[in-house]
């Protein structure tokens, strides 16, 4: 990937001409996909490491001191791509290296240990002990990893839309009012269903955000959210997802499963069929939330925020049959939840697919290196042992620092 100030072109490019730059997007580059993310800090992780040091550290590199105190504490993607470039001026300062632009392409493993990787451009890297920190949607990574016999595993994860309402009607179901006024916050919310004893929830919820692109090659369609540190844009997004399990991929298919990659291939298809219900140049396909629910083709679109574009589409035709009855059925429950919520002013855009990494890559209870190959270190969200930026960093800080103990 590339540096922050470079990746700003390449997501220009994704946005204005619908063209994804496979090693520079909203997932490739410096800071992975966390620097435009939405910038949620809040974790449940409480047992992983030291959440406060995290927050403490984000502070002194340019985060805004509410975080410090506030109970869900938000950054904001305008904010974030600064305190990124500012941890990585003070790593160089210590003496820390930053190679952009290097891609790995090879493994040279002898025994039980990695001896080196190299890049596509040739060259190759050499060390006592190695990081694997690729973030939730290297799929390079994990091929690469499965075809040198190196152990990964599936890993459950969850898929689904996008879905949007003017700021308005989120504000008016959670403050029983019809302005909130200047001093309450746009309003949230999260829902949970358990849907024919299947999990259908909510994730990602951006108050006063916006949908962006966030496909990692051509020819797929993959959404996210995220909102400013003011969270002022007139509309409300949330990732609506279903679970998916190894019993999902078996009937999709057809047998049962036998690669540890299953999982991250029907992810793939499922984007790809979005690409092209899309139309093409990132445009996403949409529907209008009460018409997803009849099974009918919307007539028209509301205003959204996707920048690339919506096109009208019939969910039923995208999704895989066992999300979309899913859904239908978990939007049903979580109308009765929040009054008005069910409406045809909302809009669903797909798909929602990279919630969590579908490929989980082991290591060690105690010593957290991986199994096979003792100086090989898996760690963050990609290889299925964090779920955000908190609980990312405390798991990087955990890995670093028992490399350091073997050090001493």
């Amino acid at each position: 990937g590339k540096d922050i100030r470079s990746r700003r072109r390449d997501l220009a490019t994704l946005n204005k001409e619908g063209i994804v730059n496979p090693e520079s997007n909203y997932c490739f580059g410096e800071g992975g996909a966390g620097t435009y993310s939405d910038g949620k800090l809040y974790t449940r992780s409480s047992k992983r490491g030291d959440i406060s040091r995290v927050l403490e550290l984000l502070f002194l590199f340019g985060a805004p001191e509410n975080i410090l105190y506030e109970a869900h504490p938000h950054i904001g993607t305008n904010k974030l791509p600064a305190i990124i470039a500012a941890i990585r001026n003070q790593l160089t300062a210590c003496g820390a290296g930053f190679h952009f632009e290097k891609k790995v392409v090879k493994l040279n493993v002898s025994g039980e240990k990695l001896i080196s990787v190299v890049t596509s451009d040739g060259d190759s890297f050499a060390a006592n002990d190695f990081i694997l920190a690729t973030g939730h949607s290297a799929r390079d990574i994990f091929t690469l990893l499965h075809e040198n016999h190196i152990l990964i595993e599936a890993k459950p994860f969850a898929l689904g839309v996008r879905i949007e309402h003017p700021q308005q009607i989120i504000d008016n179901i959670q403050y029983h009012c019809a302005s909130r006024g200047e001093y309450l916050p746009p309003a949230s919310y999260s829902l949970v269903e358990q849907v024919s004893d299947r999990g259908v929830f909510s994730f990602c919820m951006c108050p006063g955000g916006i949908i962006a692109p966030a496909s990692t090659s051509p020819g797929e369609l993959v959404v996210n959210g995220w909102s400013p540190s003011k969270r002022n844009n007139p509309y409300a997004n949330s990732g609506m997802v279903v679970e998916i399990t190894a019993a999902d991929i078996a009937r999709w298919k057809g047998a049962k499963p036998n690669s540890p990659l299953d999982m991250m291939h029907f992810q793939h298809e499922v984007e790809q069929s979005a690409f092209r219900a899309g139309g093409g140049k990132m445009v996403a396909p949409a529907q209008r939330m009460n018409d997803f629910i009849e099974g009918k083709l919307s007539g028209s679109l509301p205003d959204c925020s996707y920048v690339p574009g919506i096109h009208s589409a019939t969910m039923s035709d995208v999704l895989p049959s066992f999300v979309y009855k899913s859904l239908q059925e978990g939007f049903k429950a979580f109308g009765r939840k929040m009054r008005g919520y069910l409406t045809n002013e909302a809009v669903v855009l797909a798909t929602e697919s990279r919630t969590s990494s579908p490929v989980r890559i082991p290591r060690d209870a105690g010593r957290l290196h991986h199994p096979q190959i003792k100086n090989l270190y898996p760690a963050g969200e990609g290889a299925g042992y964090a779920g955000g930026i908190v609980s990312a960093a405390m798991d990087g800080e955990r890995i670093a620092a028992m490399i350091a103990s073997y050090a001493r």
